[in-house]
């Protein structure tokens, strides 16, 4: 763990000095009172494992049972989509660094109402997840070690990671490097092994040198019909939730600027191994419709015909690793978002004060109360309230990512106008490519209200968005501010 830089002081280190100015904007922070504690390794850690989210790993034989083989196409049209969605964030964060983000971005380009609602819902989604991943991660502890109870267990994680946020923000980058270092090594070696096995080179396997065979012996390449692939567009899609943190931490880094195009130029083939890779090498090892998927997960049944021994409790040490990365990140993500909102007067003032050593303390503790109340309900009424919450903030990952699209459609015109040297990201076929992520997005939230899977969720979650939305658009009316630019960093 690495304690933060000094004030007003260098700390020399092998990723590269970190200045540490508050106020000043020097060395990538907003010049807001955070501070660039976060060195290039973190950043780009961070970039690469925040695809890898314990959905991958826990919910793709979901997603294979529902579509077969055909659920690659699911998950390459919505990696399709992700990668688009985040040149267009990348092209403007590269821009304007900010702890705000997508946020912050909407509220310049569109107005208060936008930032201030999706600003909101994009809080209320991560401590929701916090509560999700802290009782997903109780429930492999206690199979370790069952003299402690889950709740016990989830409150254990809850306080640690919250005692690291607290701590600085080099303390966060530190944790998070080692837990996405080992999910990425994780999915390399597995993808790695697994085409091994599939190509026969590796010994063992219960299917050695059978190639693709497995994509079309069970009923074709789409059993289910061409319709299964957008079911499966619907369960792999929430998945992908996390890609858009590294563009929040890149205000608190040494460099900004090129952390951001970096992550943004990588993020294809991180979806194309880590997504696409890891699933291929599953539907290509079984025949989709092997009982072991659903019973032990695609990754551990997997693992399990390549004669791998002990591959339930490997997958479960991963999984927790997934789990508190996601919760570490979680954490994190909320209460920077918490710390824009209070800066731009949406949230309450104590939400942008910073400590000494730049931790916006009062916006982690105020997150992590929420999520510590979610975590309750979830044992208290997990079938009532905790399912409301789950189900009403689902579909803010599509939310986001429309009004990411239509922020980047208005803030391309304000960068070339304010400061065209700065457009150093851009978005590929402006603005036709993001007009049609637009349209993607949109089909995809217009077939969850015919789903009778998805529409439960996509109507909760428009109910909590229209009730942000409209709160957001009464306190404007009453409570006009001024236009002001971005921070900068």
């Amino acid at each position: 763990m690495t304690s933060q830089p000094s004030l007003a002081k260098e700390d020399s280190t092998p990723d590269g000095p970190v200045k540490s100015q508050p106020g000043s904007g020097n060395g990538g922070g907003d010049g807001d009172g955070l501070q660039a504690g976060l060195k290039n390794r973190h950043l780009s850690m961070i970039a690469i494992g925040g695809v890898i989210g314990a959905g991958l790993f826990v919910g793709s034989s979901s997603g294979i049972k529902a579509a077969g083989p055909a659920i690659l196409v699911s998950y390459a049209l919505v990696g399709t989509m992700v990668v688009l969605v985040m040149r267009m964030l990348g092209e403007m964060a590269a821009a304007r660094p900010t702890s705000g983000s997508f946020s912050a971005y909407a509220d310049q380009a569109l107005g208060r109402w936008a930032g201030f609602s999706i600003g909101w819902l994009y809080w209320f989604f991560w401590v929701v997840v916090l509560a999700v991943e802290a009782t997903a991660g109780a429930v492999i502890l206690e199979g370790w070690v069952p003299a402690i109870p889950q709740w016990g267990w989830a409150l254990i994680v809850m306080v640690v990671l919250t005692a690291t946020n607290l701590v600085s923000v080099g303390s966060y980058g530190e944790f998070e490097f080692w837990f996405a270092g080992i999910k990425v090594v994780a999915i390399g070696g597995f993808v790695l092994i697994g085409m091994l096995a599939v190509f026969g080179v590796l010994p063992g396997s219960d299917n050695p040198g059978k190639g693709f065979a497995h994509l079309t012996d069970a009923g074709g390449f789409m059993p289910e019909g061409a319709g299964a692939i957008l079911t499966g567009v619907l369960m792999v899609v929430f998945s992908f939730m996390g890609s858009e943190i590294v563009t929040l931490a890149a205000g608190e880094s040494e460099d900004p600027q090129r952390a951001v195009t970096k992550a943004t130029n990588s993020v294809i083939w991180r979806i194309g191994v880590f997504y696409l890779g890891s699933i291929f090498v599953v539907v290509t090892l079984l025949p989709w419709n092997d009982k072991s998927i659903a019973k032990d997960g695609s990754y551990v049944a997997a693992l399990n015909s390549i004669g791998i021994p002990h591959a339930g409790q490997v997958m479960n040490v991963i999984v927790l690793t997934a789990v508190l990365s996601c919760l570490n990140s979680g954490l994190y993500t909320a209460s920077r978002m918490a710390f824009s909102l209070g800066q731009r007067g949406d949230a309450p003032k104590a939400f942008a004060r910073t400590n000494a050593s730049g931790v916006p303390r009062t916006a982690i503790l105020g997150s992590v109360v929420f999520g510590f109340v979610a975590v309750w309900f979830n044992y208290q009424w997990p079938d009532t309230v905790f399912d409301f919450l789950l189900n009403s903030s689902g579909a803010v990952a599509l939310f986001v990512w429309l009004v990411i699209c239509f922020t980047q459609l208005r803030m391309r015109g304000i960068i070339l106008r304010e400061e065209p040297e700065k457009l150093v990201v851009k978005m590929w076929l402006f603005p036709y490519l993001t007009w049609v992520t637009i349209g993607m997005i949109s089909f995809v939230i217009v077939y969850m209200l015919y789903d009778d899977a998805g529409r439960k969720q996509m109507l909760l979650s428009l109910l909590v968005a229209a009730l942000v939305l409209g709160f957001a658009l009464v306190r404007e009316k009453i409570r006009p501010r001024a236009a002001e630019k971005l921070p900068r960093a």
